[in-house]
């Protein structure tokens, strides 16, 4: 049986809890700024907590962009290196919305049905004659 790989400290988050309230609150563009006030060896710590959880991925590779490869190394190993290859990648382009999901939806129309020119809907053709008759309803 192969030893566990995981330190104790892989559950820790490296940073306090307010930080990683503002850094998790933080838009893409704000990011950057918060995370240039933590010392390198915490946020290429701070990378790899977040790129091991997949709700935090995306930031996980936000934060590793920002930090150096002998920092990442150092704290995750192969995982380290993996994780700084990957946040110098170009990001991926959105996926192309499918025929189905961007075609436009049905409506029914609202208006007036529009009237073809010489017929008249009160009125029904006689057969014999090949002219339209009055129809008469009784009640």
């Amino acid at each position: 049986m192969l030893p566990d790989q995981r330190t104790p400290d892989d559950d820790v988050c490296p940073v306090g809890d307010d930080l990683f309230a503002e850094l998790y609150r933080a838009s893409k563009l704000g990011l950057p700024a918060l995370v240039a006030t933590v010392s390198p060896d915490i946020r290429a710590m701070l990378a790899l907590f977040c790129y091991h959880r997949s709700h935090l991925y995306e930031m996980g590779l936000a934060i590793a962009a920002s930090c150096d490869e002998d920092d990442l190394v150092e704290s995750g190993g192969r995982v380290g290196a993996a994780l700084f290859a990957r946040s110098r990648e170009a990001p991926n382009a959105e996926p192309v919305a499918s025929y189905y999901t961007a075609r436009r939806k049905i409506t029914l129309a609202t208006g007036f049905f529009r009237e073809m020119p010489g017929m008249d809907m009160d009125r029904e053709p006689d057969e014999e004659v090949g002219e339209a008759v009055p129809v008469v309803y009784s009640s």
